[in-house]
């Protein structure tokens, strides 16, 4: 009947009742519409079958759940770590902080490397946009926004331009420029638009495309250039935290988690749901394909991470200890894939052996939360943002 609803913030009249009350958007065949919530049980309840009512549907929902859980049990053979017990254990890794860049006057809430390998970009509450030189620390340019809590930012293909988004519930494109002088304010562009905050960003192999995830329960690609919708993705029932895109020149794979404790997977040409998985239980934060492409990982307010193959359907592996207790807020791979880098709200980074599950060390140095870990382009070194107003280089 419907690809998808969920909870806005809004209250008017109803679009078939005309009735003034809370509205819930829904979207039918990509369209929005507004109605009550009596309207949309009506609604629902004249697709019905004969014999057929909503507990009915539900519990035939749940049966269809649980044969799917059963059938992936019986292709779950072996667990990863049995898999690799005969592989070489890692050596102790001695990864130290290099650079601490300091200009945000509040917490910093993401970052992005350049493809360049030297520059890299942050967003912060203090509603400004930073992008700096990782190797003198200089900041090259300083967008101040008119919004504060830029939740999202990312670095274009070419490194001509840097996205970012936030409470105002925009997707803004900056061009960037030689002259540090120049009013880059002036030149930025509104890109997308939802109908709630921009939590994360990402450009498609392209300057001309990007993703976009919100607290709307929506992903979204857009044509950059004009400002049109190419495609949605309705699946979440809650706010949408964060997506990544597949590491491949050709890919059109992506995936998302988000308040609803799911991780999806998608089809960027037919806006499809194409897998989910639902083992966190609590919201998942964070969602990083591994180098591959063929697996990836999730972290969650749960305290947990957990690895999930793609050509299995199936959860493979998850990382957590007894001693950690704070949720996680943030991953990345090494380049090799052997690594996971993960931030907590301990203010800690911890490293896993993806294959082994085992924790390899602890990065301390941050003063508060980390809200984002990534590493480099070239991997030889981790950047993290935290709410302590720094990012911090290590390697």
């Amino acid at each position: 009947m419907c690809d998808q609803t969920f909870v806005a913030a809004t209250f008017g009249p109803c679009d078939s009742c005309a009735n003034p009350s809370p509205l819930m958007n829904i979207y039918i065949k990509n369209e929005p519409i507004n109605y009550c919530s009596f309207c949309v049980e009506m609604m629902a309840c004249q697709e019905l079958q004969r014999g057929e009512t909503l507990a009915s549907l539900k519990r035939e929902s749940e049966t269809l759940k649980k044969k799917l859980e059963e059938e992936r049990g019986k292709i779950n053979d072996v667990e990863l770590h049995q898999v690799a017990e005969k592989v070489e254990t890692l050596a102790g890794l001695s990864v130290k902080t290099k650079r601490v860049l300091k200009g945000h006057g509040n917490k910093v809430l993401c970052m992005d490397w350049c493809r360049d390998k030297r520059r890299l970009v942050s967003s912060s509450q203090d509603g400004k946009v930073i992008v700096w030189d990782a190797f003198t620390l200089n900041k090259e340019h300083v967008v101040s926004l008119p919004c504060t809590w830029v939740l999202a930012c990312a670095y274009a293909p070419s490194g001509c331009a840097v996205a970012c988004g936030g409470l105002d519930n925009k997707c803004c494109v900056v061009p960037l420029s030689l002259d540090q002088q120049e009013n880059l304010v002036a030149k930025k562009k509104v890109v997308s638009v939802h109908t709630n905050y921009v939590s994360g960003c990402s450009f498609v192999n392209t300057d001309m495309q990007i993703l976009t995830s919100s607290g709307d329960g929506t992903c979204a690609l857009w044509d950059v250039e004009s400002g049109q919708l190419l495609q949605s993705f309705h699946a979440h029932t809650a706010d949408v935290l964060s997506l990544d895109f597949i590491p491949s020149e050709t890919g059109n794979i992506f995936i998302s988690g988000g308040c609803d404790k799911k991780a999806n997977v998608w089809d960027m040409r037919s806006g499809q749901n194409i897998q989910s998985f639902e083992n966190h239980v609590s919201d998942v934060n964070c969602v990083k394909f591994h180098p591959s492409g063929d697996a990836f990982a999730s972290a969650s307010d749960d305290a947990t991470c957990r690895f999930y193959d793609l050509r299995a359907d199936r959860e493979v592996a998850v990382y957590q200890k007894d001693s950690v207790i704070f949720g996680a807020s943030s991953l990345d791979f090494s380049l090799s894939g052997r690594l996971l880098f993960t931030g907590y709200n301990d203010y800690t980074i911890n490293v896993w052996d993806v294959l082994k599950g085992t924790r390899l060390s602890v990065l301390f140095g941050h003063e508060n939360r980390i809200s984002r870990v990534r590493m480099s382009p070239d991997g030889t070194a981790l950047c993290s943002a935290s709410w302590d107003s720094t990012l911090r280089i290590w390697a």
